[in-house]
Protein backbone atom coordinates (compact mmCIF):
# COMPACT_ATOMS: atom_id res chain seq x y z
CA UNK A 1 0.00 0.00 0.00
CA UNK A 2 1.17 3.59 -1.05
CA UNK A 3 0.14 6.78 0.41
CA UNK A 4 1.04 10.61 -0.20
CA UNK A 5 1.63 12.72 3.16
CA UNK A 6 1.19 16.09 2.50
CA UNK A 7 4.12 17.91 4.82
CA UNK A 8 7.02 20.49 3.89
CA UNK A 9 8.67 18.79 7.93
CA UNK A 10 11.50 16.66 6.51
CA UNK A 11 11.66 14.86 10.29
CA UNK A 12 7.58 14.26 10.33
CA UNK A 13 8.43 12.58 6.78
CA UNK A 14 11.16 10.03 7.69
CA UNK A 15 9.27 9.75 11.15
CA UNK A 16 6.24 8.79 9.08
CA UNK A 17 7.93 6.68 6.51
CA UNK A 18 9.88 4.84 9.55
CA UNK A 19 6.42 3.99 11.60
CA UNK A 20 4.15 3.12 8.57
CA UNK A 21 7.00 1.49 6.77
CA UNK A 22 7.09 -1.10 9.60
CA UNK A 23 3.46 -2.16 8.65
CA UNK A 24 3.81 -2.38 5.39
CA UNK A 25 2.64 1.06 4.13
CA UNK A 26 4.98 3.07 1.95
CA UNK A 27 5.08 6.97 1.63
CA UNK A 28 5.67 9.39 -1.05
CA UNK A 29 5.98 12.97 -0.31
CA UNK A 30 3.04 15.58 -1.10
CA UNK A 31 4.92 18.56 -0.95
CA UNK A 32 2.36 20.98 -2.23
CA UNK A 33 1.37 24.39 -0.88
CA UNK A 34 -2.63 24.15 0.61
CA UNK A 35 -4.61 26.09 2.66
CA UNK A 36 -4.11 25.34 6.95
CA UNK A 37 -7.68 26.83 8.38
CA UNK A 38 -7.27 28.58 11.44
CA UNK A 39 -8.51 26.78 14.69
CA UNK A 40 -8.27 25.78 17.99
CA UNK A 41 -8.45 22.05 18.23
CA UNK A 42 -5.33 20.29 16.30
CA UNK A 43 -8.39 17.72 14.68
CA UNK A 44 -10.34 20.41 13.28
CA UNK A 45 -7.42 21.96 11.54
CA UNK A 46 -6.14 18.89 10.28
CA UNK A 47 -9.73 17.53 9.12
CA UNK A 48 -10.64 20.96 6.88
CA UNK A 49 -6.83 21.00 5.53
CA UNK A 50 -7.19 17.25 4.57
CA UNK A 51 -10.22 17.91 3.45
CA UNK A 52 -9.75 20.76 1.18
CA UNK A 53 -6.51 19.03 -0.11
CA UNK A 54 -8.09 16.05 -1.34
CA UNK A 55 -11.01 17.90 -3.03
CA UNK A 56 -7.93 19.47 -5.15
CA UNK A 57 -6.34 16.25 -6.05
CA UNK A 58 -8.66 13.30 -5.76
CA UNK A 59 -6.09 10.86 -4.65
CA UNK A 60 -5.78 9.39 -1.30
CA UNK A 61 -3.50 11.18 1.78
CA UNK A 62 -3.25 12.20 5.10
CA UNK A 63 -1.19 15.09 6.72
CA UNK A 64 -0.61 16.01 10.17
CA UNK A 65 -1.09 18.52 12.72
CA UNK A 66 0.45 18.62 16.05
CA UNK A 67 0.45 20.99 19.42
CA UNK A 68 2.00 21.22 22.90
CA UNK A 69 -0.19 22.43 25.16
CA UNK A 70 0.49 24.06 28.23
CA UNK A 71 -1.95 24.07 30.87
CA UNK A 72 -0.22 27.46 32.86
CA UNK A 73 -0.81 29.30 29.79
CA UNK A 74 -4.27 28.10 28.97
CA UNK A 75 -3.24 25.59 26.43
CA UNK A 76 -1.01 28.13 24.66
CA UNK A 77 0.47 27.43 21.90
CA UNK A 78 -1.86 24.93 20.44
CA UNK A 79 -2.22 24.72 17.07
CA UNK A 80 -0.23 27.35 16.97
CA UNK A 81 2.89 25.97 18.22
CA UNK A 82 4.97 26.12 14.90
CA UNK A 83 4.21 30.00 13.99
CA UNK A 84 5.05 30.64 18.07
CA UNK A 85 8.02 28.69 17.71
CA UNK A 86 9.32 30.52 14.96
CA UNK A 87 8.53 33.96 16.19
CA UNK A 88 10.20 33.25 19.43
CA UNK A 89 11.32 29.61 19.86
CA UNK A 90 11.55 27.26 23.24
CA UNK A 91 13.15 29.98 24.95
CA UNK A 92 10.17 32.11 25.13
CA UNK A 93 8.25 29.81 26.17
CA UNK A 94 10.47 28.78 28.82
CA UNK A 95 10.48 33.04 29.60
CA UNK A 96 6.19 32.41 29.61
CA UNK A 97 6.82 30.24 32.13
CA UNK A 98 9.09 31.79 34.69
CA UNK A 99 6.95 32.33 37.92
CA UNK A 100 3.82 29.54 36.73
CA UNK A 101 3.77 27.31 39.76
CA UNK A 102 2.57 24.00 36.92
CA UNK A 103 5.00 23.08 33.94
CA UNK A 104 1.95 20.22 32.92
CA UNK A 105 1.72 20.01 29.56
CA UNK A 106 0.88 17.71 26.52
CA UNK A 107 2.03 17.06 22.78
CA UNK A 108 -0.82 16.33 20.95
CA UNK A 109 -0.75 14.85 16.91
CA UNK A 110 -3.96 14.92 15.01
CA UNK A 111 -3.47 13.03 11.64
CA UNK A 112 -6.25 13.10 8.95
CA UNK A 113 -6.78 10.76 6.64
CA UNK A 114 -8.82 11.69 2.84
CA UNK A 115 -10.06 9.47 0.56
CA UNK A 116 -13.47 8.99 -1.25
CA UNK A 117 -15.25 7.69 1.73
CA UNK A 118 -14.26 11.00 3.66
CA UNK A 119 -11.88 12.48 5.87
CA UNK A 120 -10.77 10.22 8.94
CA UNK A 121 -8.23 11.74 11.89
CA UNK A 122 -6.85 9.76 14.32
CA UNK A 123 -5.01 11.32 17.86
CA UNK A 124 -2.29 10.31 19.67
CA UNK A 125 -1.36 12.45 22.66
CA UNK A 126 1.74 12.64 25.22
CA UNK A 127 1.45 13.78 29.01
CA UNK A 128 4.73 15.20 30.51
CA UNK A 129 6.15 18.68 31.56
CA UNK A 130 8.17 21.45 30.43
CA UNK A 131 11.69 21.54 32.12
CA UNK A 132 13.03 24.14 33.93
CA UNK A 133 16.19 24.89 31.34
CA UNK A 134 16.16 23.41 28.05
CA UNK A 135 18.14 19.89 27.31
CA UNK A 136 20.09 18.31 24.41
CA UNK A 137 19.67 18.98 20.22
CA UNK A 138 16.68 18.55 17.95
CA UNK A 139 15.03 18.33 14.63
CA UNK A 140 11.90 19.42 16.46
CA UNK A 141 10.79 22.68 17.88
CA UNK A 142 10.05 21.96 21.23
CA UNK A 143 11.58 18.49 22.12
CA UNK A 144 14.37 20.20 24.07
CA UNK A 145 11.95 21.52 26.94
CA UNK A 146 9.30 18.92 27.17
CA UNK A 147 9.88 16.11 29.21
CA UNK A 148 7.30 13.31 29.01
CA UNK A 149 6.02 11.66 32.20
CA UNK A 150 8.03 8.56 33.70
CA UNK A 151 11.30 9.73 31.75
CA UNK A 152 14.06 12.08 33.09
CA UNK A 153 14.99 13.93 30.16
CA UNK A 154 13.74 15.74 27.41
CA UNK A 155 12.40 14.58 23.87
CA UNK A 156 15.54 15.92 22.61
CA UNK A 157 17.69 13.93 25.21
CA UNK A 158 16.41 10.51 23.97
CA UNK A 159 17.87 8.46 21.94
CA UNK A 160 15.65 8.83 18.66
CA UNK A 161 14.43 5.12 18.84
CA UNK A 162 13.03 5.85 22.34
CA UNK A 163 11.01 9.17 21.70
CA UNK A 164 9.94 7.73 18.44
CA UNK A 165 8.39 4.76 20.22
CA UNK A 166 6.05 6.77 22.62
CA UNK A 167 5.38 10.09 20.41
CA UNK A 168 2.58 11.73 19.85
CA UNK A 169 3.26 11.40 16.28
CA UNK A 170 3.51 7.45 16.76
CA UNK A 171 0.26 6.98 18.44
CA UNK A 172 -1.87 8.72 15.89
CA UNK A 173 0.15 6.85 12.68
CA UNK A 174 -0.35 3.55 14.33
CA UNK A 175 -4.11 3.88 14.41
CA UNK A 176 -4.14 5.54 10.81
CA UNK A 177 -2.60 2.32 9.89
CA UNK A 178 -4.61 0.04 11.98
CA UNK A 179 -7.46 1.72 10.20
CA UNK A 180 -6.17 1.19 6.51
CA UNK A 181 -5.32 -2.71 7.24
CA UNK A 182 -8.42 -3.56 9.11
CA UNK A 183 -10.50 -5.74 7.22
CA UNK A 184 -13.31 -3.44 6.17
Amino acid sequence: MRLLFATHNANKLAEARQILGAKGIEIDHLDMEYEEPRGEDTSEIAEKSARGLFSGIRKPLFLEDAGLFIEALNGFPGPYSAWVFRKMGYQGILDLLKGKGSRRAHFKSSVAYADDNGVRVFEGKVEGSIAMQAGGESGFGYDPVFVPDGYGETFAEMDRAIKNSISHRKMALEKLAGHLLSPS
